[in-house]
This record gives C-alpha cells, structure tokens and sequence, in this order.
C-alpha cells in the first residue's frame, strides 16, 4: 500500500506504535497495513523472534477485529486463532472468536472458547453473558431439531 512507502526503516515498535494510533482513530484500513507489516517483519523479517509474544498476539487481535468489522469472519478467527497461539494466557482474542463461532451458530465452539477466556478472566462479564446466551440458543436449537 502508499501509507507504506519509503518506511521500509521502521523498526517494529514504531510500526505498532502507528498501528495502534490508526486503530483508535478508526483509521482502520491505515491500521491493518501498519500491522500486517508489523506481523511480517516479526514473522519473516530480520526482527524475527525479537519482536515480544505479546505484541504479536495484539497485533493479530486488533487485525482479526478489523476483518470483523468488515464481515471477514474467517479470516478474522483466522488471526484471533494465531494471537493465541503466540500468547496463550490472552483472553480476548478466545472472546472475539467465540463471537463469531456464536454468529456463524457454531455454539459448541463458542461456549468452548468462552469458557476459555472466563477461566483466564474470570470477570469478564461479556464472556459470562455471552456464555449464557449460547447455552440458551444451543438448547433452543436442540429442542427444534435444527
């Protein structure tokens, strides 16, 4: 993209640091290319392994959020899927994917994802209500057989 042009030089922090200022403004087209940039260059480039886990992990869940926005729900559980894999104490990103699995009526995998993140966030009262609509809506599916 032209937002990244001739910022070959940035180091990954700034790159985040860019993402994430995009992110909070709604910039968010600016702000998934500062973070995919961010990923490769932690992924592939010469700053690999150097860049933090966690770092890593929300640069994936704010891209997974962005795909979300626009109703990319797989390429967007996709990146909730890699933020955990690279911070697996990391309750929102099993949040976020458990929102879809509930949209997309995949209720075992969302109550598995909110059970996940209430057991590492145990007042995350979102996940809690999330939950408790699952188990209503997975029963109510069962009950009509479809």
């Amino acid at each position: 993209g032209l937002a990244l042009a001739g910022r070959e030089d940035m180091d990954c922090r700034a790159l985040l640091r860019e993402a994430e200022l995009q992110f909070h403004k709604q910039n968010f087209r600016t702000a998934e290319e500062f973070y995919t940039k961010f990923i490769h260059i932690c992924t592939a480039g010469e700053w690999k392994n150097k860049c933090c886990a966690e770092d890593l992990a929300n640069a994936y869940n704010n891209r997974g959020q962005i795909k979300y926005l626009r109703v990319d729900f797989y390429e967007a559980m996709d990146d909730y899927t890699l933020a955990i894999q690279n911070k697996e104490d990391f309750e929102v990103p099993y949040y976020n994917r458990g929102l879809i699995h509930y949209r997309l009526g995949f209720f075992d995998q969302a109550l598995e994802d909110f059970k996940r993140t209430l057991t590492l966030n145990p007042d995350f009262k979102d996940a809690r209500l999330s939950l408790e609509q699952t188990l209503i809506d997975k029963n109510a599916k069962e009950i009509r057989g479809y």
